[in-house]
């Protein structure tokens, strides 16, 4: 459960991750702006890929929104921190062209280590009742 739970909020880390890091390098970005466009643009569809699920199973908006805030809080914040610390610590990756295999390469590992360091993490909050263990009632 805590692997499927890591994957799902992979998903939606990564697209914003991508989406954030592919506009900052296109848009020739400050690396610090590019960091902070990435990180909100994760939690934003980490949010919405929850939400969708849970609105399907018929809670409202706001209902919605707090159950997704309390499942996918904690995994997005720790998979952010090992993703941009991934990104700025290896030499040249923020600075590399989106044709450059460092980029990629970088930007691909990165969220690789951050589904390492995140399953277990997920792993004790979902056997403890937190994280995704509040969205499985409307699956």
């Amino acid at each position: 459960m805590a692997a499927q739970a890591t994957l799902h909020c992979l998903t939606g880390c990564a697209i914003g991750e991508v989406l954030g890091m592919v506009l900052g390098t296109a848009f020739g970005w400050h690396n610090a702006t590019t960091v902070v466009v990435s990180i909100i643009l994760a939690f934003v569809f980490g949010y919405a890929l929850t939400m969708r699920g849970v609105l399907k199973a018929g809670l409202g908006f706001a209902a919605a929104a707090k159950v997704a805030l309390a499942a996918d809080t904690v995994s997005i914040a720790v998979m952010e921190l090992i993703d941009n610390t991934v990104m700025v610590g290896v030499p040249g990756a923020m600075d590399a062209g989106l044709g450059d295999l460092l980029f990629w390469g970088s930007l691909a590992f990165s969220l690789a280590l951050a589904f390492v360091v995140t399953w277990p993490v997920n792993r004790w909050m979902i056997g403890r009742g937190r994280g995704h263990a509040v969205v499985h009632q409307y699956h």
